[in-house]
């Protein structure tokens, strides 16, 4: 059955259809040319270049239904190379997705569905928002993963409701980035097979030819991580079309494909220069590339009858592929009732009944790390949430983030649920990225707070386009004390919280860090980031702070310790809220009523009503002082004109811990000394 949800490639081309891709790669050549020459302002080069490929690509490989951007066996084509995005909207204008030539003409302008580099969520037909180099390719590696795991959870025989393709047109900038190497090193030992690279191998860059910096053998390394390597005229439709089919054949090794093209293919004046990759031909040189590729000048953003013909084919496809396969999925779900329901409740992005059931409660005579209490979340929540695949950058045992019930996936074996990212948090990253993108996977993945500086590339990215991952990062702060400044983080947090729509929790103890993940599970328009201590804490006695849960945390902030009439407000997030307590108890003798508050997390607290953020931080009360282990910036927000921050201005050092902290100051003693000094 498998045959009939996927296309059915012709034994060889004949004339004709070649003919017709070639009409198709000149109007493409024609789009761009028009849409950055009105914009002012673009890349023509790129999509000028690998427009022959990526017509043989899109119309004889790519199973997909314009009608249903969302149908979720429909192969993903990701432009890496995001400056190209001309390319990618030709192709979605002319195969018929939800996009009128009206807004190409409006290609880079405000609120256009036509921005300068492709953003997922905006253009109906982007699968991931690509721009920053290296990232696309690496959320591919992400969304292979996907497929490949899905495919072995749910498929049983004669059912493969999971199967498709990944494709990736790449440029030699993606492939000079670092999280390009990580990822795809990755994707070739797990044998991702269904993962097909496009390279657009011009051997241009902005600076000039690529022989100024990149003069290594790009398929010998790809060969060195385990993929297939091929090689193509990227201007011949008849080779691109062998090795794609060739592609297509080996399921046991990601494909890359180096197409030999050159950048502005048909400019008389600028192909093969770095003068056409960034910016706007100029309309003599258009006139002259018109002329030479025998496209009209007028009228502009010309698109022939017959190429739309043979485009718009693909809704008439599409809409079949899309038919049979769902005349296949009911027939799994009569066939296999329990795991088409989990698959169509994973894709939905649901969580099961029952699934907060049975969490863990810490009592206040426990002391303990909140990464401890993380992994003991965890243990549960695994055991409810099929899709919630776990993973850590070389850093399991450290950051607790594999329960003891789950296996890795191996390049063997993907009844898994973790995954060995090795030491490559910015690939990691990304590959989450793909993993969310799919749909049918809830990503988490670990690694120390210190190396979320390696990844944030892609967690702006994450942020950017709203997806729910998950991040796990521990060994907060000094705290972790003997392995020295290098490891302990000090700007990070406030490098985080400077992130649009990246919520950051820094729990005080394991009941605030159960939770945070009920948290960052529920939440399902962006990433959440836990922040978590390698020190043990102590569990906070609620009954005698006279709370009657946890659950306080869902606001973001909450006064530990309320007052009726406070003098002082002392605030803190994470391990430091400890300090704030016990300086409270110092302060409590000397007749000084103090209010403390704990603030795991700013951007939910900042979501509540004025008034609730009032009863919590009470506007009369302007003797204010803010504790974290860490820079002070963004803390000034809550202490006002008149309050004192007590952070870290420098680096930590390497000694144990409570030396560390008493040694910078970061004790109850000067917690409470600074807030005399306000009264």
């Amino acid at each position: 059955m498998s045959s009939s949800t996927t296309p059915t490639l012709p034994f060889s081309l004949d004339e004709q259809t070649v003919h017709m891709l070639k009409n198709v790669a000149n109007t493409i050549r024609g789009l761009t040319m028009d849409a950055v020459q009105k914009a002012n302002s673009g890349h023509p080069g790129m999509p000028m270049g690998m427009a022959d490929a990526a017509a043989v690509l899109w119309c004889l490989f790519l199973k997909h239904d314009p009608s249903d951007p969302r149908w979720v066996n429909r192969d993903r084509f990701v432009l890496s190379a995001g400056h190209g995005s001309m390319l990618l909207y030709s192709l979605l204008h002319l195969t018929g997705y939800d996009l009128p030539l009206s807004e190409i003409q409006r290609f880079r302008q405000w609120e256009s569905k036509t921005p300068g580099h492709p953003e997922y969520g905006l253009t109906p037909g982007v699968e991931t928002t690509t721009g920053p180099l290296g990232q696309g390719i690496s959320n591919a590696v992400g969304l292979a993963l996907a497929e490949k795991w899905l495919s072995h959870r749910y498929n049983r025989e004669g059912f493969p409701v999971i199967d498709h393709f990944t494709y990736v047109i790449a440029s030699d900038g993606d492939l000079m980035e670092g999280v390009s190497h990580e990822s795809c090193a990755l994707a070739g030992h797990l044998k991702l097979g269904k993962l097909i690279v496009l390279y657009d191998d011009n051997q241009i860059s902005i600076d000039g030819s690529t022989e100024l910096a990149f003069s290594e053998d790009v398929l010998s390394r790809f060969q060195a991580y385990g993929w297939e390597t091929l090689r193509a005229d990227g201007h011949n439709p008849l080779e691109v079309y062998d090795a794609l089919a060739k592609a297509r054949q080996n399921t046991s090794q990601p494909s890359i494909i180096a197409c030999k093209t050159t950048i502005g293919y048909g400019s008389p004046h600028r192909k093969g220069t770095s003068k056409a990759h960034g910016e706007p031909l100029g309309e003599e040189e258009v006139k002259l590339t018109k002329q030479a590729l025998g496209i009209p000048l007028e009228p502009l953003f010309y698109i022939p009858n017959e190429v739309l013909t043979f485009t718009r084919q693909a809704l008439l496809n599409g809409a079949q592929w899309h038919q049979n396969w769902a005349e296949l999925f009911e027939a799994y779900q009569q066939a296999h009732p329990e795991e088409s329901q989990e698959f169509l409740r994973s894709l939905e992005g649901n969580l099961p009944s029952g699934w907060d059931s049975n969490l863990p409660s810490f009592s206040p005579s426990e002391s303990m790390a909140t990464r401890k209490a993380s992994g003991a979340t965890l243990e549960v929540l695994t055991q409810h949430i099929p899709g919630l695949i776990g993973g850590s950058a070389d850093l399991t045992p450290s950051n607790n983030t594999k329960p003891s019930h789950v296996k890795a996936i191996t390049p063997e074996d993907f009844s898994g649920r973790y995954i060995h990212y090795g030491v490559r948090e910015h690939g990691m990253g990304a590959i989450m990225n793909g993993l969310a993108l799919h749909g049918g996977i809830r990503p988490y993945a670990g690694t120390f707070l210190v190396f979320s500086d390696y990844m944030r590339p892609s967690i702006r990215l994450a942020a950017m386009m709203g997806l729910p991952v998950i991040y796990v990062f521990t060994h907060d702060s000094i705290g972790l004390g003997e392995d020295g400044p290098t490891h302990q983080p000090i700007e990070h947090l406030a490098a985080l919280r400077a992130i649009p729509n990246l919520w950051v929790i820094r729990p005080a103890d394991g009941n605030e860090t159960v939770e945070a993940w009920k948290i960052a599970l529920t939440r399902e328009d962006g990433p959440t980031a836990m922040v978590l201590t390698r020190q043990s804490l102590p569990i906070l006695d609620r009954e005698k702070y006279h709370l009657t849960s946890p659950q306080e945390v869902q606001r973001g902030g909450y006064a530990i310790l309320p007052q009726a009439h406070p003098n002082v407000i002392l605030m803190a997030s994470g391990s430091e809220v400890h300090i704030a307590l016990e300086a409270q108890q110092i302060l409590e003798k000397e007749q000084i009523s103090v209010q403390v508050v704990s603030l795991p997390c700013w951007e939910l607290f900042e979501q509540q009503s004025e008034e609730y953020q009032a009863s919590v931080l009470p506007q009369n009360v302007t003797a204010r002082v803010a504790i974290e282990a860490g820079v002070p910036q963004g803390w000034e927000k809550y202490v006002g004109d008149k309050g004192i921050i007590i952070g870290l201005n420098r680096f930590g050092a390497s000694a144990p811990y409570k030396e560390i902290y008493k040694g910078l100051g970061l004790t109850p003693e000067k917690v409470a000394e600074a807030a005399r000094r306000l009264l």
